[in-house]
């Protein structure tokens, strides 16, 4: 049985480069030689508000669809927590023609793989299958838009599942939801973007079946998702099948979208969470991140790329070079639960590292000091041309990779957040309207001491 699985494996979802389904690429060559992308692009919406984005890509014979709801976790109701992860799982339990476990064994039958998972912002769905069942996957998701199975023996069973993928997971791991599920909790201060979002045991256990069937309602409506298709079809084909098997679901009438702002931080936060299954201490820095889609977010964007990815960048010279206080660092923009690109709200920035018990956290943390000022003051055009060159080629690996899975990622997201899935073809040349001069004036502005969350992991073995 292929499981459903969610929050602690979206980042291999995302990067994961299995060379299946490539980008379509444009012509002419731009500046230096490199060839800017162009992805094909059809968008529409129905009359009941479902938005449509068809990509034709005939590399393989295969096709991706991909589902994606504009209800994430961080949306959830108050008291609920854990609720948006607990219905993806109801997703899979029977729909109208479609049995318990049967829309997975459609897609599996089929040679086909499928998968789901719950984010910040949106709840995806998605399956890639032979070209030729485009119909039936279409067919599959109407049929699960349409309504599902909503009684009270799935509802109890998937809460079992997912209180026991909670424990798995976090409850009875070593540094069981660190940093991607604890930071945000620390570091943020609005009820939306700190809460436990995988699901405290006693909320998950609360749910009731009238609470399912209000969240499908409301929420799993087609005014608030958009249905993107990616292969190797037929760009009129496909919109008949849709228009067939989708414009007769009708809409919902969707609440009002809650405050997601978060307060302006004056003053640096510092915490110790005790770990008793956790063999060594660690270290996790969050900053606030600028908003989406300003000069300074892609400049973050690209500090990231100097500060944390690959064994180039200056906190793994620092860090596990030079002092040798681990033999790795990680971090990145949406840590854990993504990328910088699908997401619609606060966000941070988050770096972390485990160490062993001889070394302080204050060392550790005036290694990150001298990076960041390297950056906000002595950043070069050298750094940041390569810093591009690492953006690209991470944005065309998501993009090709995981069977082109990313890809649907990124189209999904820009048409839910921006309404423009064309967005995916301008990320690059975004990105090369930033300057040094940026670069630096975002690091002082965004990387200061004061704008940061500090959690530290201690151990603590039981008594």
């Amino acid at each position: 049985m292929k499981r459903t699985y969610s929050l602690p494996f979206i980042k291999v979802l995302l990067i994961a480069a299995l060379p299946c389904l490539l980008i379509a690429w444009d012509k002419k060559p731009g500046k230096n030689g490199e060839t800017p992308p162009d992805v094909p692009v059809t968008y529409y919406k129905l009359k009941n508000g479902l938005k449509v984005v068809l990509s034709p890509d005939k590399t393989s014979p295969t096709i991706g669809v991909g589902v994606y709801y504009n209800i994430g976790f961080r949306i959830e109701p108050k008291n609920r927590t854990g609720f948006a992860h607990l219905f993806e799982h109801m997703m899979f339990q029977g729909s109208q023609n479609l049995g318990k476990m049967e829309f997975i064994q459609l897609v599996q039958k089929n040679g086909g793989i499928l998968n789901g998972s719950t984010r910040f912002d949106f709840t995806n769905y998605f399956e890639v299958m032979p070209a030729h069942k485009l119909e039936t996957a279409l067919w599959a998701e109407a049929d699960r838009m349409k309504g599902l199975k909503i009684v009270q023996e799935n509802l109890t069973n998937q809460q079992g599942v997912v209180k026991n993928e909670v424990k798995v997971n976090v409850l009875n791991q070593p540094y069981g939801g660190f940093p991607w599920l604890d930071m945000p909790q620390y570091a943020n201060e609005n009820w939306y973007n700190a809460h436990n979002f995988y699901g405290d045991l006693a909320d998950l256990d609360s749910a009731k079946l009238e609470d399912v069937q209000s969240f499908f309602k409301t929420f799993y409506s087609p005014n608030n998702a958009v249905l993107v298709v990616t292969g190797d079809f037929a760009v009129a084909d496909a919109r008949g099948w849709i228009e067939k098997y989708f414009s007769a679901i009708p809409p919902a009438q969707l609440p009002p979208k809650p405050d997601l702002k978060e307060p302006v931080q004056e003053k640096e936060k510092r915490f110790t969470k005790e770990d008793k299954l956790a063999k060594k201490p660690a270290l996790a820095i969050g900053y606030k991140m600028p908003e989406r889609n300003t000069p300074e977010y892609y400049a973050m964007g690209l500090i990231d790329q100097m500060l944390v990815q690959g064994q180039d960048s200056k906190l793994y010279n620092l860090l596990v070079q030079k002092k040798g206080y681990s033999n790795t660092v990680n971090g990145g923009i949406n840590i854990g639960l993504g990328s910088m690109y699908d997401y619609n709200g606060p966000m941070l920035w988050v770096s972390n590292i485990t160490y062993d018990s001889t070394i302080s956290s204050d060392s550790i943390i005036r290694q990150y000091d001298i990076a960041i000022d390297d950056i906000a003051n002595h950043v070069t055009a050298e750094d940041l041309q390569l810093a591009l060159v690492k953006i690209r080629s991470g944005l065309y690996d998501a993009m090709g990779g995981n069977f082109g899975i990313g890809k649907i990622n990124l189209l999904a997201c820009f048409a839910l957040f921006d309404d423009n899935p064309a967005k995916v073809n301008m990320l690059e040349s975004e990105f090369k309207k930033v300057t040094p001069e940026l670069i630096r004036k975002t690091a002082r502005q965004y990387l200061r001491p004061s704008n940061r969350t500090i959690l530290i992991i201690e151990p603590k073995a039981p008594k």
